[in-house]
C-alpha cells in the first residue's frame, strides 16, 4: 500500500512536469510568435 501512494505521487509530479513542458513551447510558439526551427516546418 505504501508504494501505490509513493507511485502515485511519482505519477502526478512527472505529469506536472510534462504539463509545465508543454504549457512553456505552447507560450514560445503561440503567444510570442517566435519561430523555433526545430519544429522543421
Amino acid at each position: 500500500m505504501d508504494i501505490l501512494i509513493q507511485q502515485i505521487i511519482n505519477g502526478l509530479v512527472l505529469g506536472s512536469m510534462y504539463a509545465l513542458v508543454a504549457l512553456g513551447y505552447t507560450m514560445v510558439y503561440g503567444i510570442i510568435n517566435l519561430i523555433n526551427f526545430a519544429h522543421g516546418e
